[in-house]
């Protein structure tokens, strides 16, 4: 039997939408601020698909995921297709001067690992982990593009 849990964190990015698309969007990067994510790899023979390596302490999962939908600075949704289940989205809105990054992930607890831990402190733990992620990245991109400030 399984379960399937749901998180949905968000951060607001001092840059334009185009910048925070095109480094979000370069899917190898992302072990720069997902602190779990330990690398993806891009299938050559088809873009579409990326092999994930997540390691958290004790925890090893790898699992191939396809990207179902990417709309340009909008929306990059995948789903897994073999390995740890799991899907989501990745939503991108523009401020005109400033983007909100919306990440939802959903996956799926092994009968195993929910008989381990409770669902509750689990899912405390991995949105927590998510949200610091996203703080990861805003820092990450920040950090490699400074903003300007302008004093009036």
């Amino acid at each position: 039997m399984s379960n399937w849990l749901e998180h949905s964190v968000q951060v607001e990015v001092p840059h334009s939408i185009d910048l925070v698309w095109s480094l979000w969007s370069d899917l190898e990067q992302m072990p720069n601020w997902m602190e779990w994510i330990a690398s993806v790899d891009i299938r050559e023979d088809d873009p579409s698909l990326s092999r994930w390596h997540l390691n958290s302490q004790s925890f090893q999962f790898s699992w191939n995921a396809r990207i179902v939908r990417k709309v340009p600075n909008q929306i990059i949704q995948w789903e897994s297709v073999d390995g740890l289940a799991n899907r989501g989205a990745v939503r991108f809105y523009d401020r005109h001067g400033s983007s909100i990054v919306k990440l939802t992930v959903a996956y799926d607890i092994p009968g195993w690992l929910g008989k381990l831990m409770d669902n509750l402190f689990l899912g405390r733990l991995v949105e927590s982990t998510l949200q610091a992620d996203m703080d990861r990245f805003r820092d990450y991109i920040t950090s490699r593009f400074p903003v300007e400030v302008t004093v009036q």
